[in-house]
């Protein structure tokens, strides 16, 4: 039985005379090549592939960022009573321990050692000092244009870039503004922890600032209206003063 002629080459004769039909269908048709794909991935193909993987992984975190919860406000703070001290906390004895810390937090960045002639000098203790932290110093009121603000005592349990809040011996939590008070604190040597530390188990805790060889300072509100961590990297300059 003989074969049938290709489909291809029917219609070709059809349209073009026989010797051009079979030229066309021997060069289109049976000798057309024939590509096969590459068993290797295109680059192209794998670039496209970790771009859209690229841009996955970036969605996620920008999602993961969201939901990341956003700071408190100044007001949100307020409502939430976040730094207010409770009642139940609001205990003299309860911070004496943080003014025993307090005072080796000063000797330690003034250098002061036990057994040995101390000699602090203004020039040299002056901006120590200022740049300090005055958490669970033990601060008095010596001048303000307050006067019922005058003579309060406390530790400071709170340092706010205007105001100091300090427990008193009282067990009372006061609100004491910066501006336009003067404050002294005073530091004992070393050499009379030992003196504190009976004072503060006979609860006679007046005797702690009743030391010898204390140094006594004075810091001026109006020239220390900044926060603690600012002052730490706060550089104070020699200024007049017209208050005094």
């Amino acid at each position: 039985m003989a074969a049938s002629p290709h489909i291809a080459l029917e219609l070709l004769n059809k349209a073009h005379p026989a010797e051009t039909a079979s030229a066309i269908f021997t060069e289109k048709v049976l000798h057309k090549p024939l590509h096969l794909r590459p068993t290797s991935p295109d680059p192209n193909s794998q670039d496209a592939r970790a771009h859209r993987r690229l841009q996955r992984l970036r969605k996620v975190q920008k999602a993961r960022r969201r939901q990341r919860p956003k700071p408190l406000s100044a007001k949100e703070k307020r409502i939430t009573g976040i730094y207010e001290i409770p009642k139940e906390s609001r205990k003299y004895e309860i911070y004496v321990p943080l003014y025993r810390m307090w005072l080796e937090y000063v000797w330690e960045i003034l250098g002061m050692v036990k057994g040995k002639n101390n000699w602090i000098t203004p020039q040299g203790a002056g901006a120590m000092i200022a740049s300090a932290d005055f958490h669970g110093a033990k601060l008095l009121v010596v001048r303000s244009k307050c006067v019922s603000l005058v003579a309060l005592k406390g530790i400071v349990v709170r340092d706010t870039k205007f105001t100091f809040q300090i427990i008193t011996e009282g067990n009372e939590l006061k609100t004491i503004p910066k501006n336009h008070t003067i404050f002294r604190f005073q530091i004992p040597q070393p050499d009379t922890v030992a003196d504190i530390a009976n004072a503060e188990a006979r609860r006679d805790i007046s005797q702690e600032d009743t030391g010898a060889n204390a140094l006594i300072f004075e810091i001026h509100g109006s020239s220390f209206e900044h926060r603690a961590i600012d002052r730490a990297t706060k550089k104070f300059k020699q200024r007049p003063m017209p208050e005094l």
